[in-house]
């Protein structure tokens, strides 16, 4: 089995997938992820806008990864909390995070690793499609 791949190759692949990387959030072993997908309100200024979005954590054990993915709010404050997404919403949310995985994917097979989601996640997701 191949070595297990660095922590500085990971964050070069992560950021080649897109905006979604919080670098200054991630440690050795474990990477933050999100996306603001649709903006609450256009009215107040662009660094006090909220939205609705997602953020995932992955956590890599050797050459396989998982990850925890939740659906909520991103406030005014620059912090997420879990709230049902509004309906009218739901569809673009699950768009952009399912854009993601797919491109995480193609990452990390590249690398010859693999990825699946925690139980957890799972279970979240259903309930926010049901």
């Amino acid at each position: 089995m191949p070595e297990r791949v660095s922590y500085k190759r990971l964050l070069r692949k992560f950021l080649a997938i897109g905006p979604y990387l919080r670098e200054e959030q991630c440690k050795e072993g474990e990477y933050h992820f999100d996306c603001l997908s649709v903006c609450a309100n256009a009215k107040p200024a662009p660094d006090k806008r909220e939205f609705w979005g997602w953020w995932l954590t992955l956590r890599q054990q050797d050459r396989s990864f998982t990850y925890q993915c939740h659906f909520g709010f991103y406030d005014a404050d620059a912090a997420w909390s879990k709230k049902a997404v509004p309906k009218k919403h739901q569809e673009e949310l699950e768009r952009t995070l399912a854009q993601f995985l797919t491109r995480l994917q193609q990452q990390l097979t590249e690398l010859e690793c693999q990825l699946q989601p925690e139980q957890a996640t799972q279970a979240e997701l259903t309930e926010t499609t049901a």
